[in-house]
Parts: C-alpha cells; structure tokens; sequence
C-alpha cells in the first residue's frame, strides 16, 4: 500500500485535487491517502471540502491578519516538517503555485519524498504583479 499526502490551502488547489483524492480513497487497498490543509484561504477552502466531503487528516490553520507571505512561507515548512516525518508518505500531490503547494513540494524534496506536480494556471510573466505566486513555479 502507498501512503498519499495531498497538500493545499486555497479553493482552487482542492477543488483540482479532489476528484483525484476521492478516486484514490475509493481504492483502501491500494492507497492510504492523507489530507493537510494549510488554510491559506480558509472560508472559500472549507466550501470546497465540504462540497466534496473531504475532511483534512491536518488543518495547519496557518493565517492569520496582516500576516506577510514571509510569515506563511516559513509557516508551511516548518508546519509540514512535521506531519512529514509523521505520515511517511510515500508520494505528496501538490497543484498549481500557491505558497502551499510551493511549500509542499519543498517539504518533501528537503526530506526525499517523491513529489506528485499538477498544474494548469494561467502564467502573468510578472514576478510581482498580478500575484507573486509566478515565481514559485
């Protein structure tokens, strides 16, 4: 069996990942998939989540107000750090170029866990502008 970590914060990131969460967790045999919120954004998120009845195995519940992507970024990876050497998955499933699917995929690489990528974002070619999320692909 193969221990699946998803990692996202935002809604676009779990409504992209949850058909392949749920179709993995229709498969027990084969799959112990593993959910972690970031709550990078919390109510749009958990319409998501509910919509699809998943349920986070993690909630970092990592915003805060007047929080710096600074603050978030070293957040995540000291957050994941964590539930990585819990977990011990074998696979983390991360979308698009958030600062949680970033940081994710960053988490892992640093503790040699393979690192599953899906994207299909729309690319502005501006590091700060519209979103500074373009220069974590």
């Amino acid at each position: 069996m193969k221990t699946i970590l998803f990692v996202f914060g935002t809604r676009p990131e779990a409504s992209k990942l949850a058909p392949l969460i749920l179709k993995m967790k229709a498969q027990p045999k084969v799959f112990s998939v593993k959910v972690c919120s970031t709550g990078q954004h919390r109510e749009m998120l958990d319409q998501i989540l509910k919509f699809f009845k998943i349920k986070a195995d993690f909630d970092l519940q990592l915003m805060k107000d007047q929080q710096f992507l600074f603050d978030l970024t070293a957040n995540v990876l000291r957050s994941l750090d964590a539930i990585l050497e819990e977990v011990e998955p074998d696979l983390v499933v991360v979308q698009g170029d958030t600062t949680s699917a970033f940081m994710g995929a960053l988490a892992a690489f640093y503790r040699r866990i393979n690192i599953a990528y899906i994207e299909d974002g729309l690319r502005s070619h501006k590091k700060y502008s519209p979103f500074p999320e373009e220069v974590n692909r």
